[in-house]
C-alpha cells in the first residue's frame, strides 16, 4: 500500500533569498506608510490654517518649514518691473504659468505667488502681469516653493532678457540671481479673495496620503507573493510504501 506524504525541504540559498525579498519589500512598505502619515499631517496643517492667528513678518528660512501653511499678513510694496513665471505648469489640461511678484517688506522681500494663468498658445507672447507698486497689506499663507521630480540645471539671465522672465521650477538661489537681490527662501500663496491675482485654488501641491496606502499594500503583498512562491515551489509529494 502506497501513502502520500508532503515534505518541505527548502534549500538554505532558497530560504535566504525569501528573506532578503521580504525584508526589502516590508521596508518599503512601512516607508509608504511613513509618507501616508506625513501627507496626512501636512494636509491637517493646510486645514488647520484658517483658525490660526496670521504671522505679521516674514519668518526666517529656517523657522519656514515648521511655519509652512501657516496664515502670514505683511505690509509691503511689489516690485512689477521683476516678476516671474513658473513655467510649464498644466491645470485642467492646460499649460500655463503660476505668476511670482517679489514684495518688499520693513524686514524683505518675499515671493508672493499671485495664481495661475493660462500660456498663450505663441510661446513668444507673454501675459500681462502688471501690477501697482502702492503700499498695501498682503495676505496668504507661507509654502515652500514648487519643487520638480528631477532638477535641471539653472539658466544663467541674460541684460536682455525681458521680464517677466520665464523659469523653471527656480530655487529662491536662482531668483535672486536674476532679481539681483535677496529674497526670502520660500514664497507666499495670495489669498484668494484678495485682488490683483489671478487662478488660485491652493491645496498642498503633493499626492495624497492615500497613494502611499496603495503603494504600501502593493509592497506588502509583493512579500505574501513571493512566501507562496516559495512555499509551493519547495513542498514536493512523496510516495512511499507500507
Amino acid at each position: 500500500m502506497s501513502i502520500t506524504r508532503l515534505t518541505f525541504r527548502p534549500p538554505a540559498w532558497a530560504t535566504l533569498l525569501l528573506l532578503a525579498a521580504c525584508a526589502l519589500f516590508a521596508s518599503a512598505g512601512f516607508w509608504q506608510l511613513d509618507r501616508k502619515a506625513e501627507k496626512e499631517d501636512l494636509f491637517a496643517r493646510f486645514d488647520r490654517g484658517a483658525g490660526v492667528d496670521p504671522l505679521s513678518s516674514l519668518p526666517t528660512d529656517a523657522e519656514a518649514a515648521a511655519a509652512r501653511y501657516r496664515p502670514i499678513s505683511l505690509r509691503g510694496r511689489y516690485d512689477p518691473e521683476r516678476q516671474v513665471l513658473l513655467d510649464n505648469i498644466v491645470r485642467e489640461g492646460k499649460t500655463g504659468y503660476l505668476v511670482l511678484t517679489p514684495l518688499r517688506t520693513q524686514n524683505g522681500v518675499v515671493m508672493v505667488n499671485r495664481g495661475w494663468l493660462a500660456a498663450d498658445a505663441k510661446r513668444d507672447r507673454l501675459p500681462a502681469v502688471g501690477v501697482a507698486d502702492n503700499s498695501r497689506e498682503v495676505r496668504g499663507l507661507v509654502d515652500q516653493f514648487p519643487q520638480p521630480g528631477l532638477r535641471l540645471a539653472a539658466e544663467s539671465p541674460q541684460p536682455e532678457d525681458p521680464w517677466p522672465r520665464r523659469l523653471l521650477f527656480p530655487k529662491s538661489a536662482d531668483i535672486e540671481t536674476h532679481l539681483g537681490y535677496a529674497i526670502a527662501g520660500y514664497q507666499v500663496l495670495l489669498d484668494p479673495a484678495a485682488p490683483d491675482g489671478f487662478q488660485r485654488e491652493w491645496r498642498p501641491g503633493v499626492s495624497g496620503p492615500n497613494t502611499h496606502l496603495g503603494y504600501a499594500v502593493q509592497w506588502f503583498a509583493f512579500a505574501a507573493a513571493v512566501t507562496v512562491i516559495y512555499v509551493v515551489l519547495n513542498l514536493k509529494k512523496i510516495r512511499t510504501s507500507e
